[in-house]
């Protein structure tokens, strides 16, 4: 102790306290046992700081003591000096500055001081460069994500770059949305580049970035995703395994559901055959809002519907990106008319009262003249509690109370039109920018019924007494198109839901359920009466699959769908459907099905269906083949989309439509690159030309019938194109960029967004960058959606989705009064206003005559028109035609043009489609 060893010296002894501060490099491991330290970084830090304090203290306790003792034996030339000043005075010595306003003066501190040079400035030296390295690596962007309070947010996760990144936050920030209190969190593994950051700290205010694991929980946590409203997984596009960024996916998703079972979840998927893994995960339900945006189902399902009516995958992608137009007086006519479309979006509103109890052709045509906005379609409660469905220009509806719309407008303030619209207030108003909140009593009533329904979450417990699936004329079934809203994923429910009244028999088969169970046994199954003049189609008994949304036909192998040049020169081919595909025999599989599917719903009749002709390799299309051996009218000829003997084979001039696709991967060394073979295929067909004679062929001609594999020849319906250039198409790019190059003629920049340039346009390309939007529409109305997918699919059902995932393809089934009426939903479709009922209306005549005038007397709801670019009867005059979106009231229509329309699956041949 140091007042023995004072009394033994016979002086003052300052002590050995000092050693004290060794304890200080036992601190790292006490906060390790404490399970304060984690990570290794932290732990090596705590180790170097501790190991530097306690050395420094201490030798500034040694200096202290000898400085302040003076030298033995006479302790004659010692100094006052405090504890701090030995600490300073060292600090200066280590990093070699020595101010020289301190200095030793004993031999015993001048000695220790020689050596602790040795000893400190090494350490100095190697300890403060490593603790500022690992300071200065410790993550940017750790820390968590702080909540303010009443503000949602939602994480986005997957595929981080500043392009996918950027497309996201143009579309879900718009400002065409509604107040969007929503802060963005992105969570991924890798720091921001230098465009990245920047993009951030430009958006600070709502978005953050955190740099974690989305496997790891300890980052899941710090991103707040328990709290979270939903979290988005972007998939990479670009990728060169498909396969393998799927996935990745839903490993992601099967983390994030770990971690908290209840938060809704929106990812991308590259293949459509990855869908059934989502199924697997026991806490994704689709009824919460879980959803799955599959690029490739809906690339393919765009392209199918551009084949029946070309130009709908335009109208479609602009509909759900949020854009805002600028017309100029510089740009061309064409161009302004379709940058008006643009503008256009999908938004839903509830009706108010006003609506209640109209048909939906009169809430249509009232929306439509008096609001000023396009409804297509309508949410339906079930009577019975269950699922909702979506109901698409329904037939001999009622409209309950509280009804759902889904309107085409410019933004979500014009929408509110329809919220807010009351017939005694609004109804001499003739400026629809007038018709806003008014103070009916009846009306505040129901607003205030309708919000606390929506605050709680309920669906309405209104019941009309007029139900909206009952049959509208004696005898005739219910007429209305149904597609689910909310998907289950563990029980399977009938996607139609429809009450018939009896009616007389048809070819002997009693169509309402009461007369089935009564004369079952004397049923003939699966007979439609108004196909029964197809050929074949009347001999099978399954000519639907199980769900009755598409046809079907028993399994085929390929080899008996193959066709050499010859033959597919010797068939009559015309009106059909050309696929040029381009595949190494190992690529990944694109799903053709998805393709197919649509252009074979059971909405159309048999011998309207288009027959699709693929050229490409079989060896490919044989790994394709089971997806696609029980849809009828398909052929494979193995060659090359190059070729133009093989085009000429198979009459590409005479087609519907061709479509370029590739599924070959994009290169690492070049990715602009991918898009060379479409390029050059596109490029091909439009420098040929063709012979314009024109044969007409007998269907009593025996010996084509014996040369055509495709059965009996068919009488040509049209002239084929001289030009290659006048062959309708569609090509699907890979890269933006690419666009450029499809089309020589045209003056886009090569920087131009790709729904401003000519060939998207004019609906003749498309890209999968356009898919981007529809996450931000899903998260933001989540019966967007399934609209969406219920349009280009053809009607694919969550029944039908759970079949696919068995991976044994389509399922047969019998004919019955329940699935045969799943026949009776809309369809997409175009009317020429050239010929036909409709041509009055192509005499100068308005839109909204024609809307109003189709609406009334066939049902057909009008959504937009196709017009030729140049409609001046000039020699150079281009054939190219071009969308316009939801036209202005009082525009002009010209006889050349085509409309867009939603046609009803019975009565269509009351107009040429």
């Amino acid at each position: 102790p140091p007042s023995f060893v004072s009394i033994y010296l016979n002086r003052t002894w300052i002590g050995l306290r000092f050693l004290r501060a060794l304890r200080l490099m036992t601190v790292p491991d006490i906060l390790q046992y404490l399970n304060i330290l984690k990570t290794s970084t932290s732990i090596r830090l705590a180790q170097l700081i501790s190991i530097f304090i306690s050395v420094w203290l201490t030798a500034a306790g040694i200096i202290h003591l000898l400085e302040n003792s003076g030298d033995p034996p006479y302790f004659k030339n010692s100094q006052v000096v405090s504890y701090w000043n030995c600490v300073y005075f060292l600090m200066v010595t280590m990093s070699t500055v020595g101010y020289g306003d301190i200095a030793c003066v004993t031999a015993l501190g001048r000695g220790f001081q020689v050596l602790f040079l040795l000893v400190g400035l090494a350490m100095f030296a190697s300890c403060i460069p490593e603790i500022i390295d690992l300071i200065g690596t410790r993550p940017k962007y750790g820390g968590c994500y702080k909540n303010e309070r009443g503000r949602r947010h939602i994480v986005v996760c997957g595929h981080i770059t500043y392009e996918s990144v950027s497309h996201f936050l143009k579309d879900f920030l718009h400002e065409d949305r509604e107040d969007v209190d929503v802060e963005v969190v992105f969570l991924h593994r890798a720091e921001p580049d230098l465009e990245f950051e920047g993009l951030l700290k430009r958006q600070h205010t709502r978005v953050k970035y955190f740099q974690g694991s989305l496997m790891n929980a300890m980052d899941l946590e710090r991103a707040k995703v328990h709290e979270a409203d939903a979290c988005l997984v972007l998939a990479n596009k670009y990728c060169q395994d498909p396969d393998a960024e799927d996935a990745a996916n839903i490993m992601r998703v099967i983390s994030i559901k770990n971690y908290s079972d209840d938060i809704r979840v929106i990812i991308q998927l590259m293949q459509y055959h990855n869908k059934a893994y989502l199924l697997n995960i026991p806490s994704w339900d689709w009824k919460q809002g879980d959803d799955v945006i599959c690029l490739a189902e809906l690339k393919l399902g765009f392209i199918a519907q551009s084949c029946l009516a070309p130009g709908f995958s335009t109208m479609m992608a602009n509909l759900f990106a949020m854009r805002s137009f600028k017309t100029s007086p510089d740009m061309a006519a064409w161009q302004n008319d379709y940058l008006q479309g643009t503008g256009c979006e999908m938004y839903t509103e509830t009706l108010s009262p006003t609506f209640t109890g109209m048909s939906f052709s009169q809430a249509s045509e009232l929306c439509f003249v008096k609001l000023k906005l396009l409804l297509l379609a309508i949410e339906v409660k079930s009577d019975d509690g269950g699922d909702s469905k979506i109901s698409i220009n329904p037939r001999g509806a009622k409209i309950p109370a509280n009804t759902v719309g889904f309107f085409i407008a410019q933004s979500a303030e014009e929408v509110k039109r329809a919220w807010f619209y009351c017939k005694a207030c609004h109804e001499d108003v003739k400026d629809e920018n007038q018709i806003k909140k008014c103070k009916c009593k009846n009306l505040a009533t129901f607003r205030k019924g309708v919000r606390a329904i929506q605050l709680v979450g309920r669906a309405s417990e209104h019941k009309d007494d007029d139900n909206l699936l009952a049959t509208t004329k004696p005898g005739g079934p219910a007429q209305s198109s149904m597609v689910n809203a909310t998907k289950p994923a563990n029980n399977v429910k009938k996607n139609v839901s429809v009450k018939e009244e009896p009616k007389p028999n048809m070819n002997g088969r009693p169509t309402n359920k009461a007369a089935v169970q009564q004369k079952s046994a004397k049923m003939e199954v699966g007979i439609a009466d108004d196909q029964a003049k197809d050929f074949d189609f009347e001999k099978t008994e399954m000519k639907y699959d199980s769900t009755g949304m598409f046809h079907w036909t028993p399994a085929r192998a390929i080899e008996d769908c193959i066709l050499d040049r010859n033959q597919a020169a010797m068939t009559v081919l015309n009106g059909h459907v050309v696929v040029c595909l381009f595949a190494d025999p190992d690529s990944p599989l694109i799903g053709l099905r998805n393709l197919v599917m649509p252009l074979r719903a059971s909405n159309f009749h048999y011998h309207e269906l288009k027959h699709v002709v693929i050229v490409g390799s079989v060896d490919y299309i044989r790994r394709e083949w089971k997806t696609l051996q029980n849809l009828p009218k398909i052929s494979v000829l193995n060659g090359s989309p190059l070729s133009r003997a093989d085009l000429r084979a198979v009459n590409v001039n005479l087609c519907d439509m061709c479509v370029i696709l590739s599924a070959k991967v994009p290169s690492n060394d070049d990715p602009t690159l991918a898009d060379k073979e479409a390029i050059l295929a596109s490029l091909n067909i439009k420098a040929m030309t063709f012979d314009d004679t024109i044969g007409v062929l007998s269907q009593n001609n025996g010996a084509s019938d014996s040369l055509s594999p495709l059965g009996s020849p068919i009488v040509l319906q049209r002239k084929g194109s001289v030009y290659g250039a006048n062959v309708p198409m569609i090509t699907e790019l890979v890269n933006d960029s690419n666009v450029q190059f499809l089309d020589q003629d045209d003056d886009d920049d090569p920087d131009t967004e790709l729904y401003l340039t000519q060939p998207f346009a004019c609906g003749t390309a498309f890209a999968v960058s356009v898919l981007d939007s529809l996450m931000s529409t899903t998260y933001f109305n989540q019966n967007a959606l399934t609209l969406i997918r219920s349009l280009i699919t053809g009607g694919a059902t969550p029944e039908l989705e759970l079949i696919l995932a068995e991976g044994a393809g389509l399922r047969g089934g019998y004919s019955t009064p329940e699935t045969l009426s799943n026949r009776d939903r809309c369809r997409v479709g175009q009317i020429s206003l050239f010929e036909g009922p409709l041509a009055s209306f192509g005499e100068g005549g308005k839109y909204i005559d024609l809307f109003v005038a189709a609406l009334r007397n066939y049902g057909m709801l009008c959504i937009g028109l196709y017009r030729f670019r140049d409609t001046a009867n000039a020699f150079d005059a281009s054939s190219k035609r071009y969308v316009i979106t939801n036209p202005p009231t009082d525009f002009n229509l010209l006889p050349s043009d085509q409309v867009f329309v939603f046609i009803h699956w019975r009565g269509r041949k009351t107009s040429s489609v």
